[in-house]
């Protein structure tokens, strides 16, 4: 048995010299429980009472040689694994590196960070409000009553018959005019909603821009003043604006405006149709009507107020005759930006 004992260490021993040996069927064939070394255990009840004691330490010093050296061999493999893993991971770092594709800012996102440039340039502050809105700061506070005609023009997807999408950033400035008192100088941006049929020139979501100046003695010609800096930083130094009248319920009075043609200098060309003149915003003094529904005197203040598309702003900056290439994702588009 002893002699069984020493060529069990043997073979284990001569097996572990090899360096793809499996080590966990090596476990299992001499320590397992049918193992060579268990076998040998269970014959010791054949052998005397002097012979036990000394065949059972003898036993006992073969298993933890065999237990010790497969985790110093389990040791091994790992390190060499390690290494090899580490050879065929090996970085060469003189070798040119794989060029990272950076994106690029729409063009909506440009055209409106450069819009908040300007404002923020001329003292405005930027604030926003709710998507979902309800209809009283969506229309009723506006001066848009409920069967007011100017629904027609900004009808929307309404929720309940009290909440809808705004249609407007307008009801930003609503809340804006509660909340503080004059002086007041704010653009509301943001995304608007209106139920019009896919062209072109429409689309039921698009990015609007709002501003609101409230003060003692705020004119029409500040107004003027306000939106000519505004596209002559926008559309170029050269650049002039005309007031059209107009009717917006909101304001009082009210005007479209446009812009000299920044491509011809207003001789006619195919970006203002040949007309030298390019409409891009509305605007006017705000209604007495709306200054007293948000708790403001128009007896002691006025104001004036403007809004614009970002997609009319962002066409007309880059000639572009169709809003839809705005939202195509057309990576071949949007890479002349």
């Amino acid at each position: 048995m002893r002699e069984k004992l020493e060529n069990i260490r043997k073979e284990v021993e001569t097996l572990l010299q090899q360096s793809d040996v499996n080590l966990e069927e090596l476990r299992i064939r001499y320590l397992g429980k049918k193992g060579e070394l268990t076998s040998v255990l269970r014959g010791m009840g054949a052998l005397s009472a002097e012979e036990r004691p000394i065949v059972g330490q003898l036993a006992n010093d073969v298993r933890f040689f065999i237990e010790n050296a497969i985790a110093v061999k389990a040791e091994e493999q790992k390190k060499e694994q390690m290494k090899m893993k580490f050879m065929k991971e090996k970085l060469d770092v003189t070798a040119p590196g794989n060029a990272v594709k950076v994106g690029k800012r729409h063009p909506l996102a440009k055209v409106e960070m450069e819009m908040w440039d300007i404002f923020l340039g001329m003292g405005f502050d930027i604030i926003e409000g709710p998507e979902v809105e309800y209809d009283y700061y969506n229309f009723q506070a506006l001066n848009i009553p409920e069967n007011h005609p100017a629904r027609d023009t900004q009808d929307t997807f309404y929720i309940t018959n009290n909440i809808l999408l705004r249609s407007q950033t307008s009801p930003v400035q609503v809340r804006a005019m509660e909340k503080q008192k004059p002086p007041i100088r704010v653009i509301s941006p943001g995304r608007v909603y209106r139920s019009d049929a896919v062209d072109a020139t429409h689309s039921p979501m698009f990015h609007q821009l709002e501003g609101l100046v409230v003060d003692k003695g705020i004119t029409m010609g500040d107004l003027k003043g306000t939106l000519e800096l505004f596209a002559q930083k926008m559309f170029g130094p050269e650049t002039k604006i005309r007031f059209r009248p107009h009717h917006f319920p909101f304001t009082e009075p009210s005007a479209e405006v446009d812009v000299s043609c920044f491509v011809c200098g207003g001789k006619g060309c195919r970006v203002c149709k040949g007309e030298g003149w390019i409409e891009i915003l509305g605007a006017g003094m705000v209604h007495p009507y709306v200054l007293s529904n948000c708790g403001i005197d128009p007896e002691v203040y006025s104001g004036f107020a403007f809004g614009m598309g970002i997609e009319r702003i962002t066409m007309c900056k880059y000639g572009m005759d169709d809003m839809r290439l705005l939202y195509e994702n057309d990576v071949r588009f949007l890479n002349q930006f």
